[in-house]
């Protein structure tokens, strides 16, 4: 199934959502994907648009295994409704997603973002390409171009990642917050290139805030993405992140505590 798919498969009952092994990420499904589907299925119970996420990956969930995506309304204020989602595999709750969606204020506070980072043009950029069996597989789904830091498992002490990123063999269609979680989530954990031979890790927590309007893009668009190690050591890192337009401008932040084996 595509991305689209899946999206208009939770639209349709979000109480049993299917997710097949070609999006897993090892013995899971695809976070950035779970994500995604809980967010769509809380976004149809709200009519704001949402400003931040913080999302607790509690357990793996299964491939092959039907999740249904529950929705709870915390609190409707005047502006702001505060909205929890609960992802429930077998019984048992695998993602927690607590959203804060909150109408426009009048407000005389303008500042604008820092500049997107300079990056070689996506041209001149080779795409990553994806190895069955060596790479997590939700990776056939995403066209990535690596132009910061090093990769993975490369022993490259940089404390910075970032390229361009977008879905890959999709339709043209409006870019959404559901498909930014599928794309900022598709990057790995800015600590894995310190790394000098592969090793498990995973997301444990992840805070996402959008810029809202979402400037006008569609699937096919360019993104940038730019993440920036603030601490790692026993096993945990903290990373905090960046998505731009192609014309630089600020889409989303975003924040990850992650877990790594190695």
């Amino acid at each position: 199934m595509t991305f689209s798919q899946l999206l208009e498969a939770v639209r349709d009952n979000p109480q049993s959502v299917t997710i097949p092994a070609s999006w897993s990420q090892g013995r899971s499904c695809f976070g950035g994907l779970i994500a995604a589907l809980q967010f769509e299925a809380m976004r149809a119970k709200v009519d704001r648009p949402v400003r931040s996420l913080a999302i607790c990956f509690v357990g793996p969930p299964a491939v092959d295994t039907p999740i249904s995506f529950e929705v709870e309304i915390l609190r409707e204020g005047k502006a702001v409704s505060q909205v929890l989602g609960r992802a429930v595999q077998n019984g048992e709750t695998v993602t927690l997603v607590q959203g804060s969606f909150g109408a426009p204020r009048e407000s005389m506070i303008v500042v604008e973002a820092e500049p997107a980072p300079a990056l070689k043009p996506v041209n001149d950029t080779p795409a990553l390409p994806f190895v069955s069996g060596a790479m997590p597989e939700y990776l056939r789904f995403i066209d990535m171009r690596w132009a910061l830091g090093g990769l993975p498992f490369t022993h490259t002490q940089s404390r910075a990642i970032g390229g361009y990123v977008r879905l890959k063999d999709v339709e043209e269609e409006k870019l959404t917050e559901a498909h930014l979680l599928a794309l900022v989530d598709s990057w790995p954990p800015a600590v894995l290139p310190h790394l000098n031979k592969p090793a498990p890790g995973s997301s444990l927590t992840w805070t996402i805030e959008f810029v809202q309007p979402l400037p006008q893009l569609t699937t096919h668009d360019w993104t940038q993405y730019k993440a920036v190690i603030e601490h790692a050591r026993d096993g945990y890192g903290h990373a905090a992140a960046g998505v731009w337009t192609p014309k630089g401008e600020l889409i989303a932040i975003s924040r990850q505590t992650v877990t790594v084996f190695g």
